[in-house]
């Protein structure tokens, strides 16, 4: 079991908290998007070449940087209410993986996966499958 130690003064560290261990947990300590932002997270790209070779660190981290497809976790509450703006509705909705242009949002790591929160309007597209979407 996973301790995290807690405490304001590190002479007297007396609070545990226990992490989260199944998926329920963890999906409970995602962050609620506000206003008009949407939580998404970078999808898993794959650790090896379509030939079997393994790819490097370096090169793992700049497809996770550069990805273009997130997938959709969460939206604000105030996603594509704009009427002005969005005459034709929601762009997205939650589930679909979606095109933005790399190094798009706000980037943390919870857990170890990265997740972005992206503007509503940074959205450029909706895929159905994006397995065979890459940066050009």
């Amino acid at each position: 079991m996973s301790e995290l130690l807690i405490g304001t003064n590190p002479d007297d560290v007396n609070e545990t908290t226990v992490l989260p261990e199944t998926a329920e947990q963890k999906a409970k300590q995602l962050p609620d998007p506000s206003g008009y932002r949407i939580l998404c997270g970078v999808p898993d790209l794959g650790d090896t070449y379509e030939s079997g070779l393994a790819k490097s660190d370096v090169t793992l981290r700049y497809e996770e940087l550069l990805t273009t497809v997130l997938f959709v976790i969460k939206m604000g509450p105030d996603c594509y209410k704009d009427d002005k703006r969005f005459p034709s509705g929601p762009w997205c909705k939650e589930g679909d993986f979606i095109l933005v242009r790399p190094n798009a949002g706000t980037r943390l790591k919870i857990h170890g996966r990265e997740f972005r929160i992206i503007n509503d309007d940074s959205v450029e597209g909706v895929v159905e499958d994006p397995r065979g979407i890459s940066r050009a």
